[in-house]
C-alpha cells in the first residue's frame, strides 16, 4: 500500500506541476494579449493624431491665404483711395484753372 500511496503522492505532485505551469502560461498569454492590444490602441490614437495634424496644418495654411487674400484687398483698397483723392485734387485744380480762365465768373463766384 505504501507503494500507491507513493505514487498517488507523485501523481498529485505532477497535477500540481501541471496545473501551476497551465496557470503560468494562461497568465503570461493574456498579458500578451494585453500588451498587443494596447500597442494596437497606440498605433490607432498615432494615427488619429497624425490626421488631426494634417487638418490642423490644413486649416493653418486656409487661414494664411486668407489672411494675405484680405492684405491683398486692403492693399488694393488704399491705392484706389489714393487714385481717387489724385483724381479729386486733379478735378477740383481743373475746376479752378477753368474758373481763373473763364470772363463770365466773377472773382466772388469762383469755386473753391
Amino acid at each position: 500500500m505504501l507503494g500507491t500511496s507513493r505514487a498517488v503522492g507523485v501523481v498529485l505532485v505532477v497535477v500540481v506541476i501541471v496545473a501551476i505551469a497551465g496557470i503560468a502560461l494562461a497568465a503570461r498569454r493574456r498579458g500578451q494579449t494585453r500588451t498587443e492590444a494596447r500597442r494596437r490602441e497606440a498605433g490607432d490614437a498615432r494615427d488619429l493624431a497624425k490626421v488631426s495634424m494634417l487638418e490642423a496644418d490644413r486649416q493653418t495654411a486656409e487661414a494664411e491665404e486668407r489672411a494675405a487674400r484680405a492684405k491683398r484687398e486692403g492693399l488694393a483698397a488704399q491705392q484706389q483711395q489714393l487714385a481717387a483723392a489724385a483724381q479729386r485734387s486733379s478735378a477740383q485744380e481743373l475746376q479752378l484753372h477753368a474758373d481763373e480762365i473763364d470772363p463770365d465768373v466773377r472773382t466772388g463766384e469762383r469755386n473753391g
